[in-house]
């Protein structure tokens, strides 16, 4: 009985706040939808389309409700590109945010607080606010480390598809045609790069500029070398150089600058090595080395 009271003051305090949130900042004037009907906002350009009854919909709709700044909106929208998602599931991800938001905490209520009848203590209110805060946050660290790991793959990757290019412009292959060979190469089937590249392949066949779908292909990826390699590519159409040199010699460059992290982070082991050693390894020696000595000196002092 306790448990259905504690959860029925708790459902309906949640959905007061809801009413009252939703009131006073998602609701809308008539003014102001016809203002914003003349002039369409980044959000009318993301379309949903996923499946209505999934989850996906329905999550979806939850993060149509939510209502950030445009910067805010922008910053996350360019964030999933970059992980290599669609621009329409940034309702799916803001949506996601606030079902963790209220879940988390739900959770801890029903399966800690609850057995122990402790509800509205000091303690569980900060753990409460705690899974709250986690749950809204934990989508955006998922979401970061996700851009990581595809930024790392691409740099990665980078140098050995400018190699198979400079390979396919040296046998006379023009610039598309070397790309297009490059992306239908079995060793990068899933690779990001390579699904870049076949999209710039792609918009470059519908008519737009190489040039403009290589910059739209950096701005995506947002990869410091991937510009660099769009710069370069510009540079080398205006001033007539020779492309497979260029393509030879940045590439060499991005394996030097490879290298040299690589050497970077060896050299930092050894200072990471330093605390596992003073916490974990040198006491244990300490006990085998000096045990035995302790032991017949205490055997002396008895």
């Amino acid at each position: 009985m306790v448990y259905l009271i504690t959860f029925a003051v708790f459902s309906s305090v949640i959905l007061l706040a809801i009413a009252v949130s939703y009131h006073f900042v998602f609701s809308k004037s008539a003014l102001t939808q016809r203002i914003e009907s003349f002039f369409p906002g980044e959000s009318s350009k993301v379309t949903r389309e996923v499946e209505s009854g999934t989850w996906a919909y329905k999550l979806s709709c939850i993060g149509e409700r939510v209502k950030l700044p445009q910067k805010e909106h922008s910053k996350y929208l360019k964030m999933l590109v970059a992980a290599g998602y669609r621009r329409d599931t940034v309702y799916i991800f803001f949506g996601s945010k606030i079902l963790l938001t209220c879940a988390l905490p739900l959770l801890y209520l029903f399966t800690f607080a609850a057995p122990k009848q402790a509800h509205f203590t000091f303690q569980a209110i900060l753990f409460t606010a705690a899974c709250a805060i986690s749950g809204y946050l934990l989508p955006s660290y998922w979401l970061y480390a996700k851009v990581k790991n595809r930024q790392l793959m691409i740099f990665h990757t980078l140098p050995d598809i400018l190699d198979l290019v400079t390979l396919c412009v040296e046998a006379g292959l023009s610039m598309d045609a070397a790309l297009i060979r490059t992306t239908e190469t079995p060793q990068f089937d899933n690779n990001p790069l390579a699904q870049e590249i076949k999209l710039v392949t792609m918009e470059t066949r519908a008519g737009k500029p190489r040039l403009e779908c290589l910059k739209d292909m950096a701005e995506r990826t947002m990869v410091d070398d991937v510009r660099s390699f769009t710069t370069m590519l510009a540079q080398t159409e205006r001033f007539g150089t020779s492309l497979s040199q260029a393509l030879r010699n940045y590439a060499d460059e991005l394996r030097t600058k490879r290298r040299q992290i690589a050497e970077e982070a060896a050299a930092k082991t050894t200072i990471k090595m330093i605390f596992p050693l003073i916490f974990f390894i040198f006491p244990a020696l300490l006990v085998v080395i000096l045990g035995p000595a302790l032991i017949q000196i205490s055997k002396i002092f008895k």
